[in-house]
């Protein structure tokens, strides 16, 4: 319970609930938020109007009532106690502190006598405030518990029941407790019994597991028996050790045990020097034969490797004519290779025979530490390269010599049974690797050569295959080749460039004409260079230059070598590294060789027409190189050519196709600029019209004539089509650009008339050529014609009646669109209607019209200036 704050002085306070002046309520603060409501005063209580006398009210209960049990009194009354208990309580502490600060301030001043009369004072006023608070608070106090009695009621109800939930749900966790409780008791006793059987099954084992080696060692002493009675040396040695071991100490007679005990040593020692000689002469033969047994099999596994192949070319022919029969050599049995392999034999008898006596003898591991020293002293010898001849010629020799060396060690480690552990043989094999592939990275870095490279290479995979057949791990044999592999066909990169280079230079780039049938097969056949496999009538002139043919030797040339390269290594699928690579070649070398032939301009028009048409067809070809990779990678034809995945390098030569068109286009603008010069010996103010083409005109056409031709001959269409068109659009703005520059002051009707007989002349031929060369078949929107639509809507809008009608958008549109509004004005402000000559006044009349169209064009030219 809450105590009042008072100090001893006061009063206690009462009210008319004097019973709980002193007691807190259990719900005392539970109405204090609510607004108060206006009541009328008593004369002794303040209640409510119409309500009964108060009476006492009764002690707060110790448990919570039912509803009918708490009547609406009661509950009021008792509400209110509690609420004014905290408000006497409240504001008795507010006016406390309020005089202890007073005290406080003024202790200094008044003294004792000003502290008697504050307190005096302070009391009459405390308790005159604490009534007048209490009547207030007991007014609006009881209004409050009046209005929400009934809420309060219903609460209690609402505990009850939540106490209720809580004793049953309690009750419910006993009971689940119990259930589990029993349910787990049999569960441990399950779990005992079965802990024991399973030490009783552990016991179980370890006897039979004792009583089998009993019966081993009754069988070992019956064997031994048996031994002696037929006197084998072996055997013999063997039941010595069996005696000294196991039965000397059991031996009753003394003297037979001291025969027998002197005797042992004896012979253990002339065995094991008998052994150790015939060892040490068979470490020697076996040196002397290691390489030969490395060149065996090596040997071996090259004709594997070349049976494999044929193998592989047979099923590709097969799988070429698949419509033919199965082939009954396809599936035959290789009887010769398990010939081969029987072939491969060496003697290991005195290493048997001394392992054994060794071990009979109890120095098994003196002898295993004696043939590992010497082994490893052997090979350490035959790791040491000559340094007397270059490696390409001793690197054979040595190399088998290795595999030699392991060969008889994978023997001695598979039948001398303990001799060698497999970690010795493979630290062995470990340590020798890696000076191999040391000396390799070595000397492969030294190289220049890629064919040199190439053949260490074979070899290494062979020895690799060799070993590996014995268990060898030829990991990083693999991986010091897939190292230099990049370092060999950079240098199979540089041999293609050399070669590609001289081939390109040399080439006179004037189409091949082939007069047998063997030049046609081994040039156009060979590559599938033309369409048609139909054997020509000789001579035959082919659409490319000797360089074609040339340059395709050298590039299956390179997916030969780089598949040679690549094969039996650690790739699987070795046709997409060699697409790379021939990527690589094509993009790299024979592109950018391409490239260097085009923009060194030291070819001709001709030469360069033939350049574009090499490269065209050679476009053509990567088809043909990835046919043959995939040919050479083992992927069937069918697979292949259903592949998506096509060469880079194909669009990359598209590329330089239209760089050499560029070029081309360039070069034939560039002989049009030196026929267009004569455009400045036009006299551009002629007083009469002209009645044929100018002469740059007929100079321009004369070269035009001739450069269809040649390109027709050589040239894709598509090219032709770019090269016309090019210079068709180039002597438009040639005209255009003259009309603009300075250099024509001004030009006069007669002189647009002239170009009007040029243009004529100049589109008369491109139809007839557009049309003869088969390029309106091919659907082109836009025509030679076209490509001179500027200078004719610039010539129809001078030579128009109403030039005017150009600002018309209707009429601008569809006559005059490719019209620039700068260009014109310029172009319009150097255009006289006629000639400015001497007495022209007089004898130059303006008839009707002229004058008409000379106004209508200078309301162009203002409406031009107007909307610049």
């Amino acid at each position: 319970m809450g105590k009042s704050r008072a100090t001893p002085a006061d009063p206690p306070v009462t009210h008319a609930f004097s019973g709980l002046t002193n007691e807190k309520p259990i719900f005392g603060p539970l109405f204090l938020s609510l607004p108060p409501r206006r009541v009328r005063r008593s004369s002794s209580v303040l209640l409510p109007s119409g309500s009964p006398p108060p009476r006492p009210p009764a002690p707060a209960p110790a448990r919570y009532l039912h509803t009918g049990e708490i009547s609406r009194s009661f509950a009021v009354r008792w509400l209110v106690a509690s609420l004014l208990y905290h408000l006497n309580r409240e504001e008795g502490d507010r006016i406390l502190q309020q005089r202890q600060l007073n005290n406080d301030c003024s202790a200094n001043e008044e003294g004792y006598c000003g502290e008697w009369r504050w307190r005096s004072w302070f009391g009459n006023c405390y308790i005159h405030c604490k009534r007048s608070i209490v009547k207030k608070k007991e007014v609006e106090i009881e209004e409050l518990c009046r209005l929400h009695y009934e809420d309060f009621i219903l609460a209690v109800d609402e505990l009850r029941g939540v106490l209720v939930d809580a004793d049953e749900l309690k009750g419910m966790l006993y009971g689940e407790n119990s259930h589990l409780q029993e349910a787990s008791a049999d569960q441990l006793l399950k779990l005992d019994e079965l802990l024991e059987l399973y030490s009783v099954k552990k016991n179980v084992g370890e006897a039979i597991t004792t009583l089998k080696i009993c019966v081993e060692v009754f069988s070992l002493c019956m064997t031994c028996n048996n031994f002696i009675a037929e006197a084998k040396f072996h055997p013999a040695l063997k039941t010595l050790d069996l005696i000294q071991k196991g039965y000397l100490r059991n031996i009753p007679l003394k003297l037979v045990k001291k025969v027998v005990a002197r005797q042992i040593p004896l012979i253990k020692l002339h065995i094991e020097k008998k052994v150790c000689s015939e060892f040490n002469d068979w470490l020697v033969h076996i040196r002397r034969m290691a390489k030969q047994i490395g060149q065996a099999s090596i040997s071996q596994a090259s004709s594997a490797r070349q049976k494999g192949e044929e193998m592989r070319a047979r099923q590709r022919e097969a799988e070429g004519h698949s419509h033919a029969g199965p082939d009954e050599h396809l599936y035959a049995l290789d009887l010769e290779n398990t010939e081969e392999e029987s072939a491969l034999h060496f003697d290991l008898t005195p290493v048997y025979r001394a392992h054994h006596m060794h071990t009979c003898l109890g120095m098994e591991d003196k002898f295993r530490d004696y043939y590992y020293k010497n082994r490893l002293m052997q090979l350490n010898l035959d790791m040491q390269i000559s340094t007397s001849q270059p490696f390409l010629e001793s690197h054979q020799p040595f190399l088998a010599q290795v595999a030699g060396f392991f060969i008889v060690e994978e023997r001695v480690l598979r039948t001398a049974d303990g001799l060698l552990l497999e970690s010795q043989v493979e630290t062995t094999w470990e340590t020798a690797i890696g000076k191999i592939t040391s000396i390799l990275e070595e000397q492969f870095s030294r190289m220049r050569t890629a064919s040199h490279l190439l053949l260490i290479k074979d070899y290494v995979t062979l020895l690799g295959a060799a070993v590996n057949k014995y268990g060898y791990r030829i990991t990083q044999l693999i991986e010091v080749l897939e190292k230099s592999r990049d370092k060999y066909h950079q240098l199979l990169l540089l041999d293609c460039r050399k070669q590609i280079d001289d081939v390109l230079t040399n080439d006179s780039y004037e189409q091949m004409v082939i007069k047998k049938e063997y030049e046609y097969s081994m040039n156009v056949t060979a590559f599938h260079l033309e369409h048609d496999d139909a054997i020509p009538d000789f001579p035959y002139v082919t659409s490319f230059s000797s360089s074609v043919p040339d340059v395709c030797r050298i590039v299956r040339s390179f997916i030969e070598d780089s598949v040679s390269y690549l094969s039996y290594g650690g790739l699987m699928n070795i046709y997409d590294v060699v697409k790379a690579y021939l990527d690589r070649l094509l993009i790299e070398v024979l592109n950018d060789s391409l490239l260097n032939m085009i923009y060194a301009r030291s070819l001709g028009m001709s030469q360069m027409m033939q350049l574009a048409g090499n490269i065209s067809v050679l476009e053509q070809a990567c088809g043909m190189y990835l046919l043959h990779s995939a040919q050479l990678c083992g992927i069937p034809k069918r697979v292949a050519e259903r592949s998506h995945s096509g060469l880079t390098a194909r669009a990359v030569l598209k590329a330089s196709q239209n760089a050499v068109y560029n070029a081309l286009i360039n070069l034939t603008n560039f002989k049009v600029d030196e026929f267009m010069v004569l455009l400045e010996e036009v006299n551009w103010i002629a007083e009469e019209a002209p009645d044929n083409a100018n002469d740059y005109m007929n100079e321009v056409l004369i070269y035009l004539e001739t450069l269809v031709s040649t390109a027709q001959e050589i040239l894709p269409l598509e090219a032709l089509y770019k090269v016309v068109s090019g210079a068709m659009s180039h002597i438009s703005d040639s005209i255009m650009t003259t009309l603009l520059n300075d250099g024509v002051k001004r030009f006069t009707v007669n002189a647009v008339l002239g170009i009007d007989i040029d243009l004529k002349t100049l589109e008369a031929f491109a139809d007839d050529k557009f049309d003869s060369t088969g390029l309106s078949d091919l659907g082109k929107e836009t025509t030679f014609r076209d490509c001179l639509v500027e200078i004719r809507q610039l010539t129809n809008l001078l030579l128009s009646s109403q030039p005017e009608n150009f600002m018309n958008p209707v009429i601008r549109q569809r006559n005059y669109g490719s019209l620039d509004y700068k260009k014109l004005a310029i172009i319009c402000e150097k255009y006289k209607d006629s000639a400015d000559s001497l007495f022209g006044s007089l004898s130059n009349r303006n008839t009707p019209q002229q004058s008409a169209r000379k106004k209508s064009m200078d309301v162009l030219k203002r409406r031009l200036k107007d909307f610049s």
